[in-house]
């Protein structure tokens, strides 16, 4: 088969598979098919591998000693994290933009819960991803014009394909701090060793807590105390802030579930969301004077990334570290019913045997 013919071949293939495995796409009508495709196959024609990109002489120096870095966490993610050793992040593509695409999330007015989408392979997922923002901001406006839902548009950085393919290093993210960056490579890699459909929380939670303690053994392998103490300052900064938006968005649930009226629970809510604002500047989180409070379908992407975090960290404890042994149990996890999964993970987070 020529080069050319092969090429077409791979191309076809991905096609007909792209719609079952972007987890931020679906093929619910050909519109949105063809823009998954097409957004997808922009970003791979654009992967170079890494070894090519540095012996290119029009690489810039910052440029080559980024991806640099980038190769030695992408190691370390195979070595020391027991992450999946393939070909995913050894390939570079720039894409001259600030995001790779856009999610869009949605919620009722009166509900913390959000909107659904079901797509193949990814199952059922709380957002709905486009290559291009100004289909995003479309699809928001259609949201909010024909079902009155509040929407939220968060822009991605980067996405898994569940390890069907290799996801390659993009210039959204290269540029990042280094804890950042590693965090980023073990956050997606994760995802390609456990996914269970239909569940974002406990994916994206399962994800973050493989980042967290990727990045602090990354951090102690660098021998820098000063920076890991930096980065853990950070995630404190992080994990404050996102429990006092957790324990807002818990007094949301109480009053969308207390029967008052509609124009009842605005009132509250408006009240509410201001307690929210002047406790975080009084926590020194750098909140505009015209600042909006986060609304439910924001709430809502947040909780997905943050709701199970303790109940994992807590499922590594048991088993001393050991990440083997916390991903075999994770999937063990994931293989229950829903309703016990979830019960299974409340026992972990309140430390219950």
């Amino acid at each position: 088969m020529s080069q050319d013919a092969s090429a077409r071949a791979r191309t076809r293939a991905l096609a007909l598979a792209l719609c079952g495995v972007l987890p931020l796409a679906g093929c619910a009508t050909g519109t949105f098919y063809a823009q998954a495709v097409g957004g997808h196959l922009g970003v791979m024609v654009r992967a170079q591998p890494v070894e090519i990109v540095l012996e290119a002489p029009t690489t810039p120096p910052a440029t080559r000693e980024r991806l640099q870095l980038a190769q030695r966490i992408r190691d370390f993610a195979s070595t020391a994290l027991a992450l999946p050793d393939n070909g995913s992040y050894r390939a570079y593509a720039r894409l001259g933009r600030a995001a790779v695409a856009w999610n869009v999330f949605a919620a009722p007015e009166f509900s913390i819960e959000a909107r659904r989408w079901c797509y193949p392979v990814a199952g059922c997922v709380i957002y709905r991803g486009y290559f291009d923002r100004g289909a995003a901001e479309a699809q928001a406006r259609r949201l909010r014009g024909q079902e009155g839902l509040q929407t939220w548009i968060g822009a991605v950085p980067a996405y898994s394909t569940l390890g069907w393919m290799d996801d390659p290093l993009l210039d959204t993210f290269l540029d990042w701090p280094e804890p950042e960056l590693a965090g980023l490579i073990f956050h997606e890699l994760a995802h390609q060793v456990v996914w269970v459909r239909g569940d974002t929380a406990f994916n994206e939670s399962f994800a973050v807590a493989v980042e967290i303690e990727g990045v602090r053994r990354w951090m102690d392998a660098q021998g820098d105390p000063r920076a890991a103490a930096q980065y853990e300052q950070r995630l404190a900064a992080r994990d404050r802030r996102r429990s006092r938006l957790l324990a807002h968005r818990e007094g949301l649930r109480r009053l969308y579930a207390s029967g008052e009226s509609p124009d009842g629970m605005r009132e509250q809510r408006r009240r509410l969301e201001q307690s929210l604002l002047a406790d975080l500047r009084a926590a020194g989180a750098p909140v505009a004077v015209d600042a909006q409070a986060p609304n439910n379908a924001q709430l809502a992407a947040l909780a997905a990334y943050a709701s199970h975090v303790p109940a994992f960290q807590a499922l590594l404890a048991r088993h001393h570290g050991s990440l083997p042994a916390f991903y075999r149990a994770v999937a063990a996890l994931g293989a229950l019913p829903p309703a016990e999964r979830e019960r299974r993970l409340e026992q972990l987070q309140r430390g219950a045997p």
